[in-house]
């Protein structure tokens, strides 16, 4: 017989790789097939809910790295709160309307003018549903669970309807207004943006510093006085109607030495204008407050009808310019305000497509806003009033669909009033618990600075505004009519609203004093989709009875603070006086290992899909699982190929576990607590400590530090320590003595834990694992999180066993240093003798354990601190020496002991592996063993 053949080698058919790759997709069908999410969600009925209702992404090509870190985390959140005590079902959504996808079809060939907007609105809804079947695949394919087969999408008639009754009840209360107000405009997408919808850029723009002729100076000034400006648009000098100074600030009248005209300036910023303009010398005529200089008029540079007016503003500044600001209320929100205060009409001769129309002159008249920049200067510099020009870098709003600058333009548009429920949004924001909490800072001042909220949009592909105008043009919004529109859609879709006449989309019966002869028109602009987003707390929080409203949690991108969780706030205040979330939770956005945003042009995009491709969904749940995603989270392929390296940690550690108890049952060979060895108690404790804490984690959602404690307890307290320790019980002991199950007891119970905290992180392999081991469940998906158990004594044994860790630390440096000198090889060739100081004597004793086999040597003496030879290593209240072992090595329990070979039947082995080899195997002894 040899000598394997009486070592109790862990066997185990749990492989060493997972083919992830194609295991994952072969596990995802079977969970589909056996309804798992849906036994889950069975086994939850009745417990406490958690509800986390999932921001939905925009229905437009496959998903990208940002798609899987959000979607996994939210995915870790569902799976644990399912597995803590709480019903948490996850119901999917996608957003559908909007621009990109009017443009992806005029890509694609479709011609928008040769249909109509019913029919091309068809083609609309057949692409966003394709994109939604495409970025579902997507999805499943990371392993995310939830009602694939019933998730909510923008589109849906009843969702439609819900937006329209979102809109009805703010109409109710007022909240909804037309007006010519600037709003963010986008010429390369033909419509008005929300301020969502727009990113900044930095660009570089043509800065000019030039005068304004006073014509009328009220007493302050002379008519040679020119009112200094500055702009970076000069494109909106043709729009120019005023001049704006600040009533606190000092000016100076400044006369530059061999110059007839006079220029004001900001006091505070005219040494630095006359360095800029070239003035050497020059005087400071006057000074005076810029509340003296309020109604004093100036002559326009290009047109000399129109005279521009001197007023009083408050977003005045002396950072940068003169202290004196081009007004122009058609081209900018301060303008608008200051302009509309002094009555001063809104004049916006630019088109839709950013063209400057007539109104603005010939030399303008159908020139691009861009290429006006040059005509502008090239004007003022003919009349002798341009002072300086230089390019300027500063940041500029983009719309972010199309990368294209916009433009600030006042035009008609339909509003809704936050100003009018700011303080009941703010007070609202004090109820949500935010995850950072930094985001609640931020969203607070995004409300508290934010303007009302523009809901038109220029476009058909969306939701319309079920408003109606009369034969005078009045606006039409009753209960009465939004009401029977929000049926009609909720029947028919919102499709109805452009393939019917005014008149078929009204009440039967329905009169209006507006309309006398009851002839009616109705709206063509749609809404925002951040309306359509944004009402998702009424078309699937309200509508589905298994689902909260207000939800537990939203959790998105921190762009979304002006974003989803925005605008959800504000219809949700409106709608119901609450904010639609209990909890917020941010995160940052995926950059390349560079720190570089990711983007299709610079060719450092990662797609999830390549990465399942080569090494499986579990490293990009892993991965997730390792970053901090509350900030921005910088990925490369090498990033997943060092996650897959603590996969293989991980994976390998529990098929080692897995392969030392296939001959464990726990239903007959489980140790009670109090019956376990020294060792094993220990280790039971720390399996308790880390369940806890892995759980504490899970509640808080701090996924990173999971992964911190997961990787240290694999590495560091399983790997380095106690299954080095395992291998000389569990190989060597009897298949049946007490020690031996002492240790499987422990070892089993590491891994039903460890699958179990697991499973919301790595299903497909934690699912792989549990059919290895002997639990009730089908799937550990079914299962519960591990309880934390508490033992008698539990501290004082974990006081001891760490105080002895640093004895240990003392022994392996002795060890190590003893290899360096060639002494030893392996640990298994040293004899160690241990100095130790009175109270370490007292702790190894009341171990209660067998410390040489603890610290894996072959011999162990201990002795008193003061017999340390002068040779021995000092560390803290121990010294050490190290020596090689006498004897012979046992081949079965690699040992090295001076009593190989006493038992002249079995000579190769020690006296102790020949005692249990002789009442163990009686053949070997009949047959003798070989190696």
């Amino acid at each position: 017989m040899r000598i394997k053949e009486t070592l109790n080698l862990g066997k185990t058919k749990f492989p060493m790789r997972g083919n992830l790759p194609v295991r994952e997709a072969e596990r995802q069908t079977e969970w589909e097939e056996n309804k798992v999410y849906e036994r889950r969600q069975k086994l939850n009925e009745g417990k406490p809910s958690f509800v986390l209702h999932d921001g939905p992404p925009y229905a437009n090509g496959n998903i990208h790295m940002g798609h899987a870190l959000n979607k996994i985390t939210k995915d870790f959140i569902v799976r644990s709160k399912s597995m803590m005590g709480f019903r948490a079902p996850y119901v999917p959504g996608w957003d559908t309307h909007g621009l990109p996808i009017e443009q992806q079809l005029k890509k694609a060939g479709v011609d928008r003018k040769a249909l109509s907007v019913a029919d091309f609105r068809e083609k609309c809804r057949e692409y966003a549903l394709e994109q939604v079947d495409k970025q579902r695949t997507d999805f499943k394919r990371l392993g995310v669970a939830g009602e694939w087969d019933n998730p909510y999408v923008t589109l849906d008639p009843s969702f439609e309807a819900q937006e329209i009754r979102v809109f009805g009840k703010m109409a109710e209360l007022g909240l909804i207004y037309k007006g010519k107000k600037p709003v963010f405009w986008s010429w390369s997408s033909e419509s008005a943006l929300a301020e969502a919808e727009v990113e900044y850029h930095d660009v570089t723009s043509p800065s000019a510093f030039y005068g304004e002729q006073v014509v009328d100076g009220k007493g302050v000034l002379d008519t040679d006085t020119y009112m200094v400006v500055w702009t970076t648009t000069p494109w909106t000098i043709p729009a120019s109607e005023g001049i704006t100074v600040d009533k606190d600030f000092d000016y100076a009248v400044v006369q530059p030495a061999g110059d007839q005209r006079k220029y004001v300036i900001a006091t505070e910023l005219v040494k630095n204008c006359a360095e800029l303009f070239g003035w050497e010398k020059y005087e400071i005529v006057k000074q005076l407050k810029g509340a003296a200089l309020e109604y004093v008029t100036a002559q326009h540079p290009f047109y000399p009808e129109r005279k521009l007016l001197t007023m009083l503003g408050d977003f005045v500044t002396l950072d940068s310019g003169t202290g004196l600001v081009h007004t122009a209320p058609g081209f900018g929100e301060d303008d608008f305000n200051v302009g509309k205060q002094y009555g001063l009409d809104i004049y916006v001769p630019v088109d839709d497509k950013g063209y400057l129309t007539e109104d603005a002159g010939p030399d303008f008249a159908h020139v691009f806003y861009d290429d006006a920049n040059q005509i502008s200067l090239d004007k003022l510099k003919a009349a002798g009033l341009l002072l300086k020009f230089m390019p300027l870098e500063h940041s500029y709003p983009f719309d972010w669909r199309t990368k294209k600058p916009i433009i600030f333009r006042a035009t008609p548009q339909w509003f809704a009033s936050v100003g009018k429920i700011r303080t009941q949004i703010l007070d609202a924001i004090d109820e949500v618990k935010f995850f950072p909490d930094w985001g609640q800072k931020r969203l607070h001042n995004m409300i508290r600075d934010r303007g009302d909220w523009v809901i038109s949009r220029q476009r058909v592909w969306g939701v319309p505004l079920p408003i109606f105008y009369g034969e005078d043009g009045e606006a039409i919004i009753t209960k009465e009519t939004v009401a029977y529109v929000a049926d009609l859609i909720e029947k028919h879709g919102s499709n109805i609203w452009f393939q019917r006449e005014a008149k078929d989309l009204l009440p039967a019966g329905f009169t209006s004093e507006h309309s006398p002869h009851g002839q009616f028109t109705k709206e063509t602009d749609i809404m925002d989709v951040w309306f359509d987003s944004g009402s998702s707390h009424q078309g699937v929080l309200a509508q589905r009875d298994y689902l909260t409203y207000p939800s537990d949690m939203y959790l998105e991108g921190s762009d979304q603070y002006r974003g989803w969780f925005n605008s959800s706030l504000i219809t949700s205040v409106a709608f119901s006086g609450k904010a639609p979330y209990k909890q917020i939770l941010s995160q940052g956005f995926t950059l390349d290992g560079e720190g570089r945003k990711m983007s299709k042009s610079l060719g450092n995009t990662i797609v999830p899909a390549k990465v399942i491709q080569q090494m499986g969904a579990e490293i990009i749940r892993l991965w997730v699982l390792s970053v901090d995603s509350s900030a921005d989270v910088r990925v490369s392929m090498d990033s997943f190929k060092q996650i897959s390296e603590s996969y293989r940690k991980i994976r390998n550690t529990i098929r080692f576990m897995l392969a030392n108890t296939t001959d464990f049952d726990p239903a007959h060979d489980t140790v009670a607590f109090d019956d376990l060895e020294a060792l094993d108690q220990y280790m039971e404790i720390k399996v308790n400590k880390f369940t806890k804490e892995v759980l504490d984690d899970y509640a808080v959602y701090d996924f990173m530090d999971i992964y911190k404690k997961l990787i240290n307890f694999v590495s560091v307290e399983l790997s380095a320590f106690y299954l080095d320790i395992a291998k000389d019980v569990v190989y060597i002991e009897s298949a049946d003595a007490r020690k031996r199950r002492s240790m499987q007891t422990v070892l089993y119970d590491v891994v039903v834990r460890l699958t179990k905290l697991l499973t919301p992180i790595l299903p497909h392999t934690t699912e792989e694992i549990w059919n290895y081991l002997k639990e009730p469940e089908d799937y550990v998906q079914l299962a519960e999180m591990p309880q934390v158990q508490h033992f008698n004594a539990e501290e004082k044994i974990t006081a001891r066993w760490e105080e002895f860790l640093k004895v240990r630390t003392d022994v392996l440096k002795a060890l190590e240093e003893a290899r360096d000198q060639k002494l030893i090889g392996k640990s298994f060739e040293a004899h160690v003798t241990l100095y130790a100081d009175e109270p370490t004597q007292e702790l190894l004793a009341a171990l209660g354990t067998n410390v040489r086999q603890v610290l894996i040597v072959s011999a162990l003496d201990v002795k008193e601190l003061a017999q340390a030879p002068a040779t021995a290593v000092k560390y803290h209240e121990v010294a050490l020496t190290v020596e090689h072992a006498d004897g012979k090595v046992c081949p079965r329990c690699r040992m090295i002991k001076e009593d190989v070979g006493t038992d002249a039947d079995l000579p190769l082995l020690c006296a102790s592996c020949a005692a249990l080899v002789r009442a163990d195997y009686p053949a070997a002894v009949a047959e003798g063993l070989t190696e």
